[in-house]
């Protein structure tokens, strides 16, 4: 058994794309679904897998985040140079980066246009 990919919905697929090719994922490959919806697939050049799916559903301006989305993660070799990087493309943390305990990696959070939450970590290796 393996994790294939994520999902969750977005409502503008070219404000996702620069935020998530700013994270270093890269586009794939998108499938229509009939005449309702856009499957966009993204993910670690590279790496054939997770990948992260977007669903654009036509017609959908708005969802409700509900209370059971934590985030997702993605490890990054230098904390402050990714966010140096992101800041040039308007991109902030939440609040500046932090350990969980003693010793633990830096990380911290960014939010993609529709308000998902992205931990980013920065690897120890």
């Amino acid at each position: 058994m393996e994790i294939i990919h994520t999902c969750y919905r977005i409502t503008d697929i070219k404000k996702s794309t620069a935020f998530y090719e700013a994270l270093g994922l890269e586009k794939r490959h998108e499938v229509p679904i009939r005449d309702e919806a856009i499957n966009y697939f993204f993910g670690v050049p590279g790496k054939p897998r997770p990948e992260l799916e977007l669903t654009l559903n036509f017609g959908v301006n708005s969802y409700v985040m509900g209370t059971g989305y934590g985030h997702i993660a993605l490890s990054v070799k230098d904390l402050d140079k990714t966010l140096a990087k992101l800041a040039k493309q308007g991109i902030e943390p939440e609040k500046p980066p932090y350990t969980v305990s003693k010793g633990g990696s830096l990380l911290c959070f960014v939010r993609d246009p529709d308000g998902y939450r992205i931990e980013l970590i920065e690897s120890k290796k």
